[in-house]
């Protein structure tokens, strides 16, 4: 698998010049925000698939050549070092294999987390 090429104006384009596999993956992750955060707006920033929410980034996420990483920022990853043991971390990042099925409900917790930071709760 690979990542897509190009420059991306909306998160349509991006998911679209995908393999259909990854596609299905990242619409997962999209359903998924959408659902916890309807107000948030779609957008592409730094290239990737990014969700805004009140003007602030909320989270970003990206396909890659053997995983799915999600960027929910350093405090978003840090939160739930427990829950995350099974995967690849870094700073911000947290990397989600091709070959394991993707935690949707931890997803949802982690998006949570991110709204009550962003709206400051």
């Amino acid at each position: 698998m690979a990542t897509p090429g190009g420059k991306f104006n909306t998160m349509d384009e991006y998911i679209d010049a995908l393999p259909e596999a990854v596609r299905e993956r990242l619409q997962t992750i999209r359903r998924v925000i959408k659902e916890e955060v309807p107000e948030a707006v779609e957008a592409i920033s730094y290239q990737m698939p990014t969700f805004k929410l009140n003007g602030k980034n909320l989270i970003h996420f990206a396909a890659w050549k053997t995983h799915i990483s999600l960027y929910p920022t350093p405090p978003g990853t840090e939160a739930f070092q427990q829950e995350l043991s099974a995967y690849k971390r870094e700073k911000g990042t947290i990397q989600f294999p091709y070959d394991k099925p993707l935690p949707v409900s931890l997803i949802r917790q982690i998006v949570a987390f991110r709204v009550h930071e962003v709206l400051g709760r």
